[in-house]
């Protein structure tokens, strides 16, 4: 597994760069609005990416949320797991509180659609059927519908990214911590998933802001996953009544340097 740690030490000489680690979020914005322009001056070609379901989206993207949980979780509860319990506990309470906000979030995106949408005959949008007044019941049917569709991709793409970025910078600190052969095998393969799948997070955000939705529908949900990173991991976890930000350094060097 040398190959894994070498993998490893580069991701992590990567996020000691300054310029990753403190403006990584604006990479976001600037893809949403590059990409907007890019796509209403019709600069981009076509590609297997222009597709909606092309692999990456439908088995991946569409369930990003399970990807970065399934991968995210595992490593938090290892990562923790020479620290106390509770400090265990605070960074799973933290995935409640990422889930809530990717819940809350999405729901309101549907609610927007459904308020402002009506359900039309053909895929033209010339004839409107009133019997279906719900997104849901109106494709059901076999009809389309449209609606204020907020970009729930670029939401989705760039609040996991930051979450993931966040959660695993305490890796660097991890390098002295006292763990055996097979849990920091496992500990490093995960971290090389999770930067993995940020890359793929990053590389999806810029496709579906060169390929699809309106560029305030892309905006908005951008800024919908920067505010929920924003709030929770500037403004309220850095806070006593939290769950706290991650531990950036081990117990021990915690003592070196009192």
């Amino acid at each position: 597994m040398a190959a894994v740690d070498v993998i490893v030490d580069n991701l992590l000489a990567l996020r000691r760069i300054p310029a990753v680690r403190q403006h990584f979020h604006w990479i976001f914005l600037i893809i949403s609005v590059v990409g907007s322009v890019l796509k209403e001056q019709d600069l981009v070609p076509e590609t297997y990416f222009s597709s909606s379901r092309n692999v990456l989206n439908v088995y991946l993207v569409k369930v990003s949320w399970m990807w970065t949980l399934l991968l995210l979780t595992p490593f938090l509860l290892l990562s923790n797991s020479s620290l106390s319990k509770s400090v265990s506990y605070r960074r799973l309470l933290s995935l409640v509180v990422a889930s809530a906000v990717w819940y809350i979030c999405t729901e309101m995106f549907f609610y927007i659609e459904n308020l402002t949408g009506s359900c039309y005959e053909s895929s033209t949008m010339d004839v409107i059927n009133t019997e279906f007044t719900s997104k849901a019941t109106c494709r059901h049917a076999g009809f389309h519908w449209n609606g204020y569709d907020i970009s729930g991709h670029s939401f989705i793409l760039a609040y996991s990214a930051l979450l993931i970025v966040e959660e695993t910078a305490p890796m660097a600190s991890l390098k002295t911590a006292s763990l055996s052969a097979l849990p920091r095998m496992v500990l490093n393969l995960l971290y090389v998933a999770l930067n993995l799948i940020v890359i793929i997070w990053v590389w999806m955000f810029a496709c579906t802001s060169v390929y699809f939705h309106d560029k305030s529908q892309k905006f908005l949900g951008t800024i919908c996953g920067l505010l929920g990173w924003y709030l929770t991991y500037r403004v309220w976890y850095p806070k006593p009544w939290s769950p706290g930000l991650p531990p950036q350094r081990h117990p021990k060097e915690q003592k070196q340097h009192a």
